[in-house]
């Protein structure tokens, strides 16, 4: 991860500066975050920014994160996305030590909260429908307005003790704050805080049939962990508002500081919670951990690194403003982590069989690969060759087009770290297509070097028959086809082509080995890890995490 001035540096962190300096808001305090995810899905690339920025910015400033479930609404929150969120951004290399909270904690603090306001005429209990609310909601030069805003303060504190004790049905009534029906800002013209909803929760059960809105929870929970710095996205700025009036109006331990920042966009992909479950549930991905997904479980099983993905993160910066990043400048930060830290290794994708004629029936040898160019700490791992080997059909053309240095009739390659050999024919089936290919080694050349110094413009992977191991590979494209899918309708916006699964490919039998979370570069092929829900040693199975071919083009 990269940090120095320029990139660690932000307006966040220049607002916490102010608030700790002599005179500021939290002079001679601990700063203290928060990271609030809900608990009805998986966290994607988007959260993973706010991650870093949370648990960041406390690390910096010497100070402390919290971890809170924002469990408040029933409908989608499970047990499983808790262990799931957890998991995630443990991966990442963040903690959050014993400072594991969940909203559903702070229930009982959040009735007697509401209590309070009503109490002090500050929220009444309304009975507007949904839709009657959205009809009495006014515009700019019309106020809103609820009937019910008037209601004396012991009416309102009978019917919500009857709201809690479950005598109405769902949508019956709510509890609203008392604010400003005429306010510019629409989110303080008398919003809901509480409504009903009876379904059990994940945590509570059905102890609770009454629940809060997030924009009167989250203050609150805020609060009672007495955090400094509430740190969220761009769209909670016009809620700020809310917020405030929520911590000044109650009778709280501490005063938080809600700062907003944007969120992060990618092209040619979805980070809704709402469209990835849509996706889930109608099968269109394997699941939330799909390798096409943007999910920190799909991001991990195609062979993401945390290490990408926190330089990412902190290249993109914080800014005021929304905007849309290239998909491409994910890839090139994973690119850059992998050629230093992925283990080289051979497969052929499409295998075609190469003989060479010349080379002994009875003999093998073995060559030594090195298992990383760059870091010789790593080591080397030997592969065996012999006559009967596989190579791309990609790498040999019977009538070699201009400019293709391959295999073909009476030209030579390089066979990588082994021998120079000349193609002398090939065979072919009835329907013409090429089925085996023959060539003859150069003794002399062991190692790739011509003894007579002649030059070889062509060098290409191979696997040996005898020992090379079947796997099934995987080849992953942008699940969308077009940049902006939620331009309009995201479903039409599928990429038919976003998986291509290839059977029978041929590796070198040292991938046999290979465990969930190791890197290989395939040479000449790109990145890829083991698949780590589907791999065993029975089938092995490998994702394409990146292409070798660095699409991203640097701005100037």
């Amino acid at each position: 991860m990269i940090k120095n001035e320029e990139t660690w540096s932000n307006f966040i962190h220049d607002f916490i500066e102010e608030d700790l300096a002599p005179g500021g808001a939290y002079e001679g305090m601990k700063v203290h975050t928060r990271f609030p995810p809900e608990p009805n899905g998986c966290l994607h690339i988007g959260h993973a920014k706010a991650i870093c920025i949370d648990f960041g910015t406390a690390e910096k400033f010497g100070g402390l994160c919290n971890l809170r479930m924002d469990d408040t609404n029933p409908t989608k929150e499970d047990t499983e996305f808790v262990e799931n969120i957890k998991r995630d951004i443990r991966w990442l290399g963040f903690d959050w030590a014993d400072r594991f909270y969940y909203a559903s904690d702070y229930f009982p603090r959040m009735y007697e909260c509401a209590v309070e306001l009503i109490k002090k005429g500050l929220a009444y209990v309304c009975e507007l429908t949904p839709e009657e609310m959205r009809q009495n909601r006014g515009d700019l030069n019309t106020p809103a307005v609820s009937p019910y805003r008037d209601r004396p303060v012991q009416e309102s504190l009978d019917l919500f003790a009857r709201m809690k004790n479950g005598e109405f049905e769902d949508g019956k009534m709510t509890l609203r704050a008392k604010i400003d029906l005429a306010s510019g800002n629409f989110n303080m013209r008398d919003p809901v805080i509480y409504r009903i909803n009876h379904m059990a929760h994940h945590r509570t059960g059905t102890e609770w049939c009454i629940y809060p809105m997030y924009d009167f929870a989250h203050p609150i929970e805020d609060a009672l962990e007495c955090i400094t710095h509430s740190l969220c996205s761009l769209e909670f700025e016009d809620h700020r508002p809310l917020y405030n009036w929520v911590i000044e109006n109650l009778d709280l331990p501490s005063k938080p500081r809600q700062i907003e920042f944007a969120r992060l966009g990618i092209d040619h992909t979805v980070m809704s919670k709402r469209k990835l479950r849509t996706l889930v549930e109608n099968g269109v991905v394997g699941g939330w951990d799909d390798p096409r997904m943007p999910t920190l479980s799909g991001l991990r099983r195609r062979g993401y690194t945390p290490a990408s993905i926190r330089n990412f993160c902190e290249r993109v910066g914080v800014a005021k403003v929304n905007s849309t990043i290239e998909y491409g400048f994910l890839e090139h930060c994973l690119r850059e982590d992998l050629n230093e830290n992925a283990t080289r290794a051979m497969v052929v994708l499409h295998p075609l069989r190469l003989t060479i004629t010349n080379y002994p029936e009875d003999k093998t040898e073995d060559f030594e690969v090195d298992n990383s160019p760059t870091r010789p700490e790593e080591g080397i791992h030997t592969v065996s060759f012999s006559r009967n080997l596989w190579i791309e059909e990609e790498d040999f053309m019977e009538e070699p087009v201009k400019g293709y240095f391959r295999l073909s009739p009476g030209r030579e390659v390089r066979l990588k770290s082994a021998y120079i050999v000349r193609c002398t024919g090939c065979r072919k089936d009835e329907n013409g297509r090429v089925t085996e290919v023959f060539a003859e080694y150069d003794p002399e050349s062991r190692g790739g070097n011509a003894a007579d110094g002649r030059k070889i413009k062509g060098t290409i992977h191979w696997a040996e028959v005898a020992s090379a191991v079947s796997v099934e590979v995987r080849l992953y494209d942008n699940l969308f086809a077009v940049a902006d899918p939620e331009a309009g309708d995201f479903m039409e916006a599928l990429n038919p082509d976003s998986l291509l699964v290839l059977e029978g490919c041929q590796a070198e039998p040292y991938l046999s080995t290979a465990q969930p979370g190791d890197s290989f570069q395939f040479m000449r092929q790109g990145y890829f890890c083991p698949d780590e829900a589907d791999s065993s040693a029975e089938h092995l199975v490998f994702n394409r995490s990146v292409s070798l071919k660095d699409s991203f083009k640097r701005k100037a």
